[in-house]
């Protein structure tokens, strides 16, 4: 909202100081500020509300160290972060922008969905919440919407360059040849639709869908509208399977908004997309105020979240989680870094895929002594500390790694 007032104001006021709301450094440090601002203002009050309205969590035995003291620790804290990331956003961001409108349409789209299941559970008092089969529809509802922005919208392009191969041969002063070398040169760059998308650790590393439907252009985007599905539903719900310890799926998230904040603003500044070698996209810089929001109400929230924990993030705000982080990722043409950045989230799906399904194969034997990942640790022996500093670390040196992958400058 200030983005485009303040241009207005500048345009035909000239109003001194105006001009610093169209730089996104400026917009995004704002963003961030005000967001750690809301949480740690408004956080303690909507606690209090919620532990006065004994809208608490109820916890079930698992035999774990500390658990039954967490009973009626107030959750539904998705809220907080919610109202962190979007205020911010319509004061700073420029709301004409494709990119900032699906990243809000994607944060609320999941936040509604979780709200709904965190109320089931605590004004219902039915544990199971909302059912499966709902939240299905709700994340593949996404994906639908993710991946057919990405192929519709006409303000969602890429510059690609427009190369050709000149061979430049050396030769000593009697005419032989010393050297010859062959160069791609830069003719001109072009604006695209792309369904391309980078590997982290590969040379060239830009894949293209349409390798595998035969350059059908039609199929290619059905193709990606469905990998946008599965990611969606699988990233959401590893978020979610992560927000079980305090702490946890905050910590480990922060490191991953953080380096998509980063690709953003190369990705979208064509001298450093150009000098590192990757994919430039038009406009997708204004992501960085989307993601310095994000990050900034997750570094809040984590102070009422870290052990013990005084508020749970709820379904409210670990299922948007997920979702916002892949909706960064497709916008920025990098969904595919996402299993390195996310492995904790992978790690944490695939242990409980495991073992339901070794549960069922085997009529009631498990293959972990509990699921999801963390749990196992917990009975091991590892404190909420030990595995919130281990989780979140690791999730810190995987973004690196893959910051250092996405680079095409460096390739391996």
């Amino acid at each position: 909202m200030f983005y485009h007032i303040f241009k207005y104001l500048g345009e035909y006021y000239d109003i001194p100081g105006s001009g610093m709301f169209q730089y996104i450094s400026f917009r995004a440090a704002a963003a961030i500020i005000l967001a750690l601002l809301i949480v740690i203002i408004f956080g303690r009050k909507i606690i209090d509300f919620l532990r006065r309205k004994q809208i608490g969590e109820d916890i079930r035995d698992l035999g774990l160290e500390g658990q039954l003291q967490k009973r009626g620790t107030p959750t539904m804290g998705g809220v907080i972060i919610l109202l962190a990331i979007l205020v911010p956003i319509l004061l700073f961001g420029r709301l004409d922008n494709i990119y900032i409108q699906l990243m809000i349409v994607s944060t609320v789209w999941l936040g509604l969905i979780g709200g709904l299941d965190d109320y089931i559970k605590v004004f219902r008092h039915n544990k199971e919440g909302l059912k499966g089969r709902f939240k299905i529809v709700g994340q593949v509802g996404l994906g639908i919407i993710v991946g057919t922005t990405m192929w519709l919208s006409p303000q969602i392009i890429v510059r690609e360059k427009v190369t050709q191969p000149v061979q430049t041969v050396y030769l000593n002063p009697d005419g032989s040849v010393i050297e010859s070398v062959q160069r791609n040169v830069v003719l001109s760059s072009e604006s695209t639709k792309t369904t391309k998308t980078t590997i982290p650790f590969v040379k060239n590393n830009e894949f293209d869908y349409g390798w595998l439907t035969g350059e059908d252009s039609a199929t290619t985007w059905l193709l990606y509208v469905l990998v946008a599905i599965f990611v969606v539903t699988a990233v959401s719900n590893g978020a979610n399977l992560t927000d079980g310890l305090d702490g946890l799926a905050t910590g480990v998230s922060v490191p991953i908004v953080a380096v998509l904040g980063v690709l953003a603003y190369l990705s979208g500044h064509i001298v450093y997309a150009d000098y590192l070698n990757i994919m430039y996209i038009p406009d997708s810089g204004e992501l960085v105020v989307f993601a310095a929001a994000f990050a900034g109400a997750l570094v809040g929230f984590l102070w009422y979240n870290s052990f013990p924990a005084q508020i749970f993030m709820g379904d409210t705000g670990s299922l948007f989680l997920g979702g916002a982080v892949c909706g960064l990722a497709f916008a920025l043409d990098v969904p595919l870094v996402i299993p390195l950045v996310g492995l904790i989230y992978v790690l944490e799906t695939l242990s409980d895929i495991i073992q339901v399904i070794y549960f069922k194969a085997t009529h009631g034997k498990r293959f972990f002594r509990m699921a999801p990942l963390h749990h196992p640790l917990e009975l091991g022996g590892w404190s909420e500390t030990k595995l919130f500093c281990v989780f979140s670390g690791a999730t810190l040196v995987l973004c690196v790694l893959a910051f250092l992958g996405v680079m095409n400058r460096y390739p391996m």
